[in-house]
């Protein structure tokens, strides 16, 4: 008896897992049979099944070795990708749908074409391409084409089973298009590589050059060739090395070029392949190089002799000598000495010129040679600044060296120096000076009976205090200084313009300045000395422009937009809208902002404030402006008659006239009331149609404002002259 209900239990749930099976036998999907699985690129098999019915999406599933990638695909054929190339794969497929997936398919083998090769490239002669590559795994053949690349000519094709090939007798400067796949043992191709590539171009002919002695510039021209880019002209000699560059010309200037040398001159056509150099090279001489060192002698009194040593491809030379009165003598040899007559008194300046068939050396050094020295005359101030003094005298004969001495009873400033010439430094400002020359010579001594001349240095610089503007827009400048008569010009210089205004007290007023400007302050002082030196500028900033055009633009009810013209010199703006119950405002880096949170109905006072970069605020304008009125409440409608509606609102805050539209299918119609009413009529309206209400307040100009809300109402009909007004909803303002 104990074993009767143990049977019964297991009898039961073998009963039970047949059924689960059964009912899984049902709902499963079959197991679909691939047709064929094939490879076309190196990474992916493609495989075509026959499709199963209620499968919603298919597995694929490819596996060699270790390796398993699977892809999902929705029908026929799907493609598994990511596979090494070369490699067989076993691929299987499975049918998903909604109850599970089925078995896996019997597997069908199929191998990845061959990866394709990676190409380089290269023109090793204007008129072949070098093309190379790496070993292709599996890979028993190589195919590669080339063309010109605009797709003119014929086709070159070569098979091999190297890593390289050249291609030959080819178009010079010519860009070429390379294709190349590789075979395996079937004779499958794999994936190609395409590239591009040109050949570089041929060598320059015809090579001219054009030498300009002046300049030291040589004009090199050539024969263009076929498909160069560039062109670098090179000029080779001893210890120097120029060249210049060009790519739309067939000539180029080479500068800089050295005195004295030889040059070689050839001309190297480029292109992104490589270069060709000219075959032959052109011999340029440039000028010869002016004499360094010129030795010069006076021996007798009264001659000059004026030596040098010779220089390379120098064929002659001419030296010059000029004296400090203007006169110039010069003579010509192909020796390396001259002599010249010279006078007591002068300084003498002498240049030594070498010359060939190319032209005239370069200047070389200016050598001076001053005679025996006379008693200086003509003293003359030619500079006088606030703390200097420079002056001039004629050349004292006999003299080997000047004192300069200048004295204002207590303090003694002296210079000694050989040119006649003299600046006195570290002077004090607005102060008299007594200056005397005195020559000095070894063999006569010194000359004491030189006379003194007074001078006055010019005024000092004043020192600007203080800038300040009055309740005009005039600004005030204050100034130190301690000069005695004299006249002060103050002065603003900025982008809009100069502008001044001069005293002989201590401050003066500037008028007119522009705003939204920025200026330069300086101040000088002027006697009959001369000008003393600016004061140290200080900068002024006029307020901002303010802008025109002020607009006041109504969105919504409760914002409202303020724009205006851009004004000149201001940053930021701040736009304020003020009333009784408060302000609203912003504050802004354009020329136009919203403002929210206004209050229908109500007066506001327009404020903008134009601000600049540093903080200076120009209060700029001032205006009314009135919101528009509310938008009415609780609109409803209310049937008058067989063919009358009613139109009903409450008003809100502050008075306003009222414009009611309906919009229907069969029309628009529209009804205005008296200003104190709050409803009006429209006694003629269409029943079974639905219409959109909108009660809009009306502004002085006429104008309806577009944002108050919509209701949609249905006016249906009952018979032919009953109905009634049903409310379908709140449709948003457009």
């Amino acid at each position: 008896m104990a074993g009767g209900p143990k049977k019964c239990f297991s009898w039961i749930g073998f009963c039970l897992i047949c059924l689960k099976m059964v009912a899984s036998a049902k709902t499963a999907p079959e197991i679909p049979t691939i047709d064929q699985a094939y490879s076309k690129i190196s990474n992916s098999i493609t495989v075509e099944w026959a499709t199963v019915p209620g499968a919603t999406s298919y597995l694929l599933t490819a596996e060699a070795g270790n390796t398993v990638i699977e892809t999902m695909v929705v029908n026929s054929p799907g493609t598994v990708t990511g596979l090494k190339a070369a490699t067989l794969y076993q691929i299987t497929i499975r049918s998903i749908s909604a109850a599970g997936r089925s078995q896996a398919s019997p597997p069908r083998q199929a191998k990845t074409v061959l990866a394709a090769p990676v190409l380089e490239v290269s023109s090793p002669s204007p008129d072949s391409i070098l093309v190379q590559w790496e070993a292709v795994y599996m890979a028993i053949g190589f195919s590669v084409s080339i063309m010109r690349a605009n797709g003119l000519g014929r086709i070159w094709k070569e098979n091999t089973t190297n890593t390289s090939l050249t291609f030959s007798n080819l178009d010079a400067g010519t860009l070429y298009t390379i294709k190349a796949y590789a075979w395996n043992a079937n004779g499958i191709p794999g994936d190609d590589s395409t590239c591009n590539q040109r050949t570089s171009p041929r060598a320059p002919v015809n090579i001219e050059v054009s030498f300009d002695s002046e300049t030291l510039k040589a004009s090199v021209s050539w024969t263009p060739t076929e498909g160069a880019f560039n062109y670098t002209v090179m000029a080779l000699g001893v210890s120097s090395e120029r060249n210049c560059s060009t790519s739309s010309f067939s000539s180029c200037t080479i500068s800089s070029l050295q005195c004295g040398t030889e040059y070689s001159i050839s001309v190297l056509a480029s292109n992104d392949a490589g270069s060709s150099k000219s075959n032959s090279a052109v011999t340029l001489k440039s000028v010869a190089c002016a004499p360094g060192r010129v030795t010069i002698q006076e021996d007798p009194p009264g001659h000059l002799s004026v030596a040098w040593p010779t220089v390379e491809l120098g064929d002659y030379y001419v030296a010059f000598v000029k004296s400090d009165d203007g006169l110039e003598v010069h003579c010509n040899t192909s020796l390396t000495q001259c002599n010249f007559l010279s006078e007591c008194g002068f300084t003498y300046f002498i240049s030594v010129f070498a010359y060939n068939k190319a032209g005239q050396s370069p200047l070389g050094d200016v050598f001076n040679y001053t005679t025996a020295p006379c008693c200086p005359s003509d003293i003359n101030p030619v500079l006088v600044s606030g703390d200097r003094v420079q002056i001039v005298w004629s050349p004292a004969r006999g003299a080997e060296l000047y004192e300069t001495r200048a004295t204002d009873g207590y303090i003694v400033v002296e210079c000694n120096d050989t040119a006649p010439a003299c600046t006195l430094s570290a002077l004090d400002c607005d102060t008299k000076y007594n200056i005397t020359v005195y020559s000095f010579s070894e063999v006569r001594g010194s000359n004491m009976s030189c006379t003194s001349q007074l001078i006055t240095t010019a005024p000092c610089s004043p020192e600007i205090k203080n800038v300040s503007k009055d309740a005009f827009s005039e600004i005030n400048v204050h100034w130190r200084s301690t000069n005695d008569d004299a006249t002060y010009t103050v002065t603003a210089q900025g982008e809009k313009g100069l502008y001044q205004c001069s005293s002989q007290g201590e401050s003066c007023t500037l008028v007119g300045l522009p705003c939204g400007s920025g200026f330069s302050l300086t101040a000088v002082a002027e006697t009959q000395a001369g000008w003393s030196l600016p004061s140290y500028s200080v900068p002024l900033e006029t307020v901002p422009c303010c802008p025109a055009g002020l607009t006041v633009t109504q969105v919504t009810q409760s914002v409202t937009n303020v724009s205006w013209n851009i004004g000149t010199g201001a940053q930021t703006y701040v736009a304020v809208l003020e009333s009784r119950a408060g302000q609203s405002k912003c504050h802004t880096h354009e020329n136009h902002c919203l403002i929210g949170c206004i209050m229908c109905g109500v007066n506001y006072t327009v404020a903008l404030k134009a601000i600049s970069a540093t903080g200076l605020t120009a209060d700029c304008a001032f205006q009314s402006y009135s919101s528009s009125a509310c938008c009415p409440l609780g609109v409803k409608l209310y049937r008058l008659g067989p063919n009358g509606i009613r139109i009903y609102w409450q008003i809100s805050r502050g008075s306003a006239n009222y414009s009611t539209d309906l919009y229907g299918s069969k029309g628009i119609f529209t009804c205005a009331p008296r200003s104190s009413l709050s409803f009006c009529d429209i006694t003629e309206i269409p029943c079974g149609d639905v219409y959109t209400v909108m009660v809009s307040p009306v502004s002085e100009t006429g104008l309806k404002l577009s944002f108050c809300p919509k209701k949609i109402y249905s006016v249906t009909c009952s018979g032919s002259t009953l109905g009634m007004v049903i409310y379908r909803g709140k449709r948003n303002a457009d």
